[in-house]
């Protein structure tokens, strides 16, 4: 897929071109479900947004359910009784309906790269965030700030009021959303402490959806893009093990054939709903628009437009 297209980078760089382009017609986007919506979102408004297999989701997007969060705002403003401020942050893998939510809100969306300046200009504004979907991001981007993790709270959208007490919703300074990425979960201690017995001298980075344990054993963490860069820059010669998924890593190994380059879990499970972006969907949607049809097109509602632009535009502002 990444030889077909014009553009490639990881959201928040995807975001920024969608934003840019003010001439094109269509936009084929090769990704999942939210980050079409999100595409649709930033284009002009007669730019149609495709995107080549509707089943293309993401399963830590999903487990943030509007109708949960709403609920789960409402008890949280019950709890604080009016005397803090909650600033919702969402993730960019979220539906348009939440980013939406958090524009009306006076929130703000985040990506992996971006988690602490929003973190900041989020605290700028209130004394407690709400964040969601993902709570090792989430986590891990608290501590980084010196939050400690006593008040990072995590709340179970599965039990009556979040499995919190109203003591400890007011004490936490981050409402912590319980979701992940399934594939970012694979990755241990374990495989870190194996990686350095096999490997003397080999630097371990992975990505902020993985446990915050993983985190800290690691040599280095960060975004897609910060993983891409520490690897590209790194002298010949060195060695590196990744924790996220398989095909950026495989194509860093590819780009980078003078370093070791492996991916810490030797299972090297891959995200299977952005393995549902194949070839051969790509085709069939360019086909259909050669003859005149446009199939699998995001069109998002007018209104949770408007609220989620708000959002998102406050994060492509941030210096």
């Amino acid at each position: 897929m990444i030889k077909f297209a014009d553009f490639t980078g990881y959201s928040f760089k995807l975001s920024q071109l969608g934003a840019a382009q003010k001439t094109a017609e269509y936009v084929l986007f090769c990704g999942v479900h939210f980050m079409a919506e999100s595409a649709d979102i930033l284009t002009p408004e007669n730019v149609r947004v495709m995107l080549p297999n509707l089943a293309a989701g993401c399963s830590m997007a999903d487990m943030a359910d509007p109708d949960d969060v709403y609920a789960a705002w409402d008890e949280i403003s019950d709890a604080l009784g009016g005397d803090s401020t909650v600033i919702p942050v969402t993730y960019m893998n979220s539906a348009a309906s939440l980013k939406s939510f958090v524009g009306e809100r006076n929130g703000i969306v985040c990506t992996s790269s971006n988690a602490g300046k929003t973190f900041n200009w989020a605290f700028a504004r209130g004394d407690k965030i709400l964040f969601f979907p993902d709570q090792h991001l989430g986590r891990n981007t608290g501590y980084q700030m010196g939050i400690p993790l006593d008040k990072m709270v995590l709340w179970n959208w599965r039990m009556p009021h979040g499995g919190l007490t109203p003591e400890q919703i007011r004490d936490a300074k981050v409402i912590l959303w319980q979701g992940h990425c399934s594939t970012h979960q694979r990755f241990s201690v374990e495989q870190i402490e194996k990686a350095r017995r096999e490997h003397p001298g080999v630097k371990v980075i992975v990505h902020p959806e993985t446990r915050w344990e993983v985190v800290q054993a690691a040599d280095a963490w960060g975004s897609t893009e910060t993983i891409v860069r520490a690897i590209s820059e790194a002298p010949a010669g060195s060695i590196w093990a990744i924790g996220t998924e398989i095909n950026l890593v495989n194509r860093l190994a590819k780009a980078n054939p003078d370093k070791t380059i492996f991916c810490l879990d030797p299972v090297v499970c891959p995200c299977s709903t952005m393995y549902r972006i194949h070839p051969a969907y790509l085709a069939w949607v360019l086909e259909g628009l050669v003859q005149g049809h446009v199939v699998n097109e995001i069109k998002v509602e007018a209104q949770t437009r408007k609220w989620s632009l708000v959002a998102l535009e406050r994060m492509l502002a941030l210096p």
